[in-house]
């Protein structure tokens, strides 16, 4: 049976961003529309904020594949290969503990403590046992009720099962996980940053 790739993006995050830069947007129209000469000093602001909106809340996903995981944050793409990810963690989000460090999805926070107050002990069932600490304690973010937990458990279990199979015994290929700076929009948030502080000042 082929590997059914899977791709998480949260909605709350991608509706707050398109909420903002259509905001934006109507504000830029509405500011050149009635003082032109005042756009050139005050729209730089606007376009920041929906830039950087944009950057936090839309761009944000987690892709996971047959031959690893892509994490795609606000200003940085790793992609993780399976032998590489020695423990998968939900405490703050979703992170992977790798033999070249640490990789957190920004796309997949722990759960509020609100949301905790709702769980139940049927939340935790089949969780992987990769998944508990040293004394067999679990994290609420671990709860498959939840996003977090969720896409912790998808995960596990697919790296369970490719350990258990001897998919990891040639080892890590320190070549193979990547990282990709998002050189575009670290310029163009600088670019904006610099406008918006002259024609605050100037």
């Amino acid at each position: 049976m082929s590997f059914q790739e899977v791709l998480y993006r949260p909605a709350f995050g991608r509706t707050l961003a398109v909420v903002t830069v259509v905001v934006c947007a109507l504000g830029v129209v509405a500011l050149i529309w009635s003082d032109p000469l005042s756009a050139l000093r005050y729209v730089w602001p606007i376009l920041l904020a929906a830039v950087v909106v944009w950057a936090l809340f839309w761009r944000p996903s987690l892709r996971v594949q047959e031959h690893g995981i892509t994490v795609e944050n606000v200003l940085r793409t790793h992609f993780v290969p399976w032998p590489s990810i020695v423990s998968i963690d939900t405490r703050y989000s979703l992170t992977l503990h790798t033999a070249q460090g640490r990789v957190s999805a920004w796309a997949a926070p722990a759960p509020s403590r609100h949301r905790i107050l709702g769980l139940a002990p049927k939340d935790f069932d089949g969780i992987g046992e990769t998944a508990r600490g040293s004394s067999g304690e679990l994290r609420p973010a671990d709860a498959i009720s939840t996003p977090t937990g969720n896409l912790a458990q998808l995960i596990r279990g697919r790296w369970e099962q490719l350990r258990d199979a001897g998919a990891f015994a040639s080892g890590v290929d320190p070549e193979a996980a990547t990282v990709t700076w998002h050189w575009a929009t670290i310029a163009a948030i600088v670019v904006l940053a610099a406008a918006t502080a002259i024609g605050l000042l100037v």
